[in-house]
């Protein structure tokens, strides 16, 4: 079965690209390469483009953050990320966007973000945090590539 079977998507999601993100669409007749991108492969780029110019207090919360969700909570974590503010914030709303990209309804914005999972049934919200800390696997190791490659 292919990525995208069964995966919906809201009419922003038509392109093939979402706010700088790949999203799983069927690979046109030339074999879109990009489309034709593993799950991890498409975590991969995502967390390697947004960490481009990252400096060492995003490398070291991109390292802290999967703990701090195994011990609080996804929505608790991004909403104190938020409060924070700065490198805070920014890690934050790279992680929306994965998530906004994976879930094409689930909004990328703070608010929308929040009061949407505050609605959410279990199975869902434990989905998003599933992918959350897929995607924050790629980004600690990509954090860390970039600051000593830099």
């Amino acid at each position: 079965m292919a990525p995208w079977v069964g995966v919906r998507f809201h009419e922003e999601h038509r392109s093939r690209v979402c706010n700088g993100c790949l999203i799983p669409v069927a690979p046109n007749r030339e074999g879109d390469v990009m489309a034709r991108q593993t799950l991890e492969q498409k975590r991969a780029r995502h967390a390697w483009e947004r960490c481009a110019g990252c400096d060492d207090g995003y490398a070291n919360l991109a390292k802290a953050l999967p703990a701090l969700i195994m011990n609080s909570g996804l929505m608790q974590v991004m909403a104190f990320l938020h409060e924070k503010g700065g490198t805070h914030e920014t890690l934050a709303g790279h992680l929306r966007d994965w998530l906004h990209c994976r879930f094409g309804d689930l909004p990328s914005g703070f608010t929308e973000f929040m009061e949407d999972l505050l609605k959410a049934d279990p199975r869902r919200y434990q989905a998003v945090t599933i992918e959350a800390f897929a995607w924050l696997k790629w980004l600690r190791q990509m954090a860390a590539a970039r600051q000593r490659g830099e």
